[in-house]
């Protein structure tokens, strides 16, 4: 934990910490949570909430990237493959495997390119319990039924799905369980270097401003990376980002099974469409360059008509801009490899390293670019390099540690496959918990695994209640175990990040939990609208 506030002459409070983390991505909470892990002193700061932007906008996938073949990424697709099996079996509540169907569409890619990809898929990295891939005759499996006629074979593979939000959130959660200090809606307005270290300003919403003195300073803020080196740090980095929006929309559910469907598209690209939140089916996603500010992306009607089109390609039912009850835009941070396309640019991630004049300056580390999928190697990776810099060895850890609620054993004994374990659990708690609604025991399991324990306390003694049914589904224990625990500070934060709760509800209802919100924590509460999510 970063050491308890001083306060410098003219009382503004001081903390000193070994190392201060900017940006609450993915690629942030991941960081701190390691160094934490490894015994330093970490503080992370965050300038809206956690997972606010990039992070909690992407496909949801983890996956090797099975088109990052076709760029000869191998080495990327390789690292990522490695990390699917050991990310599903770290949290089993918010990570399960997940089968696709590529229908065969002969104008484009021929099937031996496709069997040779499949394969290079199949045993790129060790796979101990996700099926193979294989060949399916869509005519007669209850895979081809929403697809249009034409389509007669396929193949089918897996990789994972991910609540991306929720990852972040437990990592962030983890770096505090190991003594780190997060702040959220807490920019850093500027960083220098000073003799031993790191002094940095902090400006927490609401709040006077807060000065760190630091030993090392990591720089995660994704999309926002070179603009802090710029205007916090006035050091220009050596690197350039390309921004990339990835937009998605949903849809009412378009078919039955659980698998999902990559599609391919005449442009080369592909898209997704994925059983999601139970009633609908996500699409995504698009590649279009970004200029402007990254707060400010949305999701464009060209985009939605360009989803819309390529899976009515496929779907024997059309999906038409009508159908679209929400639609959300990520702004990725990729690195710049001078690619034309922006398809094509590189998803893997850079480590660098600024340590000013001389090498024995304070370091800086900067992240660029990365993907969801490999965020725990890059954790590891970072805090391996930032250790060397600062002169100590300590061991890695997080390759089989789980993440927090990922520990299931209490309720079913030892672990097998996380899908199974995930479903013994549900079960295991309904047993113990008759008297929970089963929808909603299976809803808080999901997000919270082994730490609805948290929750279940409140119901444990005869009369106990979780509060008022603030709406359908939503309890004032849950909202207030989210202030406590979870750093959710409006009604957004719960609705559209820590839960996908705002899609099953109407505007009168996400009214009603921001109502509910500023009631009982008007020190916190922001206006709350539904832009930030049905953008």
């Amino acid at each position: 934990m970063a050491s308890a506030p001083g306060a410098t002459a003219s009382g503004e409070s001081v903390i000193s910490t070994d190392v201060l983390v900017v940006g609450g991505g993915i690629n942030g909470a991941g960081i701190a949570r390691d160094l934490a892990g490894r015994g330093l002193k970490v503080l992370l700061c965050e300038q809206d909430d956690l997972a606010a932007h990039t992070s909690s906008s992407s496909t949801k996938l983890i996956h090797g990237g099975l088109r990052y073949l076709e760029y000869y990424e191998f080495g990327l697709v390789r690292k990522a493959l490695a990390e699917r099996e050991r990310l599903l079996r770290s949290a089993p509540h918010i990570m399960w495997p997940l089968r696709f169907v590529m229908p065969h569409d002969p104008s484009m890619r021929p099937v031996w390119m496709i069997r040779i990809g499949l394969f290079l898929y199949d045993h790129l990295a060790k796979r101990e319990w996700l099926p193979a891939s294989g060949a399916v005759a869509l005519r007669a499996s209850p895979l081809g039924v929403p697809l249009k006629a034409d389509f007669t074979r396929g193949f089918v593979y897996s990789d994972g799905w991910v609540d991306d939000a929720r990852l972040v959130v437990l990592n962030a959660v983890d770096a505090a369980a190991h003594g780190a200090t997060v702040m959220t809606r807490c920019p850093c307005v500027g960083a220098e270097r000073v003799a031993g270290g790191w002094r940095a300003r902090l400006q927490p919403q609401g709040g006077a401003p807060v000065t760190v003195q630091a030993r090392a300073l990591v720089n995660a803020a994704g999309p926002w990376a070179a603009a802090f080196l710029r205007d916090q740090v006035q050091r220009p980095g050596s690197r350039s980002l390309r921004l990339v929006k990835g937009s998605h929309i949903v849809v009412p559910r378009i078919f039955e099974h659980d698998h999902a469907y990559i599609f391919q598209n005449p442009d080369k690209r592909i898209i997704f469409a994925i059983p999601y939140e139970g009633r609908f089916t996500l699409i995504g996603t698009t590649d279009v360059e970004v200029h402007g500010e990254p707060g400010s992306a949305r999701v464009d009607d060209d985009e939605v008509a360009y989803l819309c089109a390529q899976a009515s390609r496929y779907f024997a039912k059309a999906v038409t801009p009508a159908d679209v009850v929400w639609r959300y835009t990520g702004v990725r941070p990729l690195l710049d490899d001078e690619s034309g396309d922006a398809s094509a640019v590189t998803r893997d991630y850079l480590l660098e390293f600024d340590t000013g004049a001389s090498a024995d300056q304070a370091p800086m580390l900067t992240v660029w670019g990365g993907k969801i999928t490999t965020f725990r190697k890059l954790a590891e990776e970072a805090t391996d390099a930032l250790l060397g810099r600062l002169g100590e060895r300590r061991p890695a850890w997080t390759e089989t540690a789980l993440l927090p609620g990922g520990d299931l054993s209490a309720w079913i004994g030892a672990a097998r496959r996380p899908d199974e374990d995930f479903a013994r659990f549900v079960e295991a708690l309904a047993r113990q918990h008759p008297q929970v609604d089963r929808a909603l025991l299976h809803r808080w399991a999901r997000a919270y695994g082994s730490r609805i324990e948290l929750l279940l306390a409140q119901a444990g003694a005869p009369g106990a209640s979780f509060g008022d049914e603030v709406v359908p589904g939503l309890y004032e224990a849950e909202l207030d175990h989210l202030f406590q625990h979870e750093w959710a500070r409006s009604a957004d934060d719960v609705l559209w990040r820590r839960s996908k709760l705002g899609l099953h509800l109407d505007t009168a209802q996400r009214q009603r939990v921001a109502q509910w919100w500023s009631d009982r924590h008007p020190e916190v509460a922001t206006t709350t609208t539904s832009e930030t999510a049905w953008n």
